[in-house]
């Protein structure tokens, strides 16, 4: 049973929020091909084997929310790419967060075949780490959200 979907985009939580601005999983995953050099429609249907409408549906919203912008092609063909913005560059994070996690949950031993790797080195990838301000690392332990004080503009609404 389908049950009518949450509106994220007015929640106080700023993971609420960018889950609601990426969509879904296979927003995640048109994301990753992006950052792996994928422009084209029919690259990315190729590469995830999703259904064209579904596709078409996910590329409009991400370019929607300023995370995919359209362009002419490259090659000057009457075709249109579709290329990461700086809004969508940032991902690049979550992405690599999440192959790291997947990486060591996900398999078995030898079961994956490839790494991600720095394209000059051929080399993987530090594992990302959070750090304090004072370079102390953070654990999941070590964090909680906090209240922000009020702007000026909300002390100046609420009198």
């Amino acid at each position: 049973m389908k049950g009518k979907r949450t509106d994220l985009d007015l929640k106080a939580c700023a993971i609420a929020r960018s889950l609601g601005a990426i969509g879904d999983w296979w927003s995640l995953l048109i994301i990753r091909d992006a950052l792996a050099g994928k422009r084209r429609f029919g690259e990315f249907q190729k590469s995830l084997g999703m259904a064209k409408n579904i596709l078409s549906a996910r590329l409009q919203k991400l370019v929607e929310r300023g995370i995919l912008a359209t362009a002419p092609a490259s090659d000057g063909t009457a075709y249109k790419e579709y290329v990461l913005t700086p809004k969508g560059e940032k991902l690049y994070l979550v992405v690599v967060a999440l192959w790291q996690w997947g990486e060591e949950f996900c398999f078995a031993p030898g079961e994956l075949t490839y790494d991600m790797v720095d394209k000059d080195t051929h080399k993987p990838f530090q594992r990302l780490e959070l750090k304090a301000r004072n370079g102390r690392v953070l654990g999941p332990r070590d964090m909680r959200p906090w209240p922000r004080p009020a702007s000026k503009a909300t002390r100046a609404t609420s009198r």
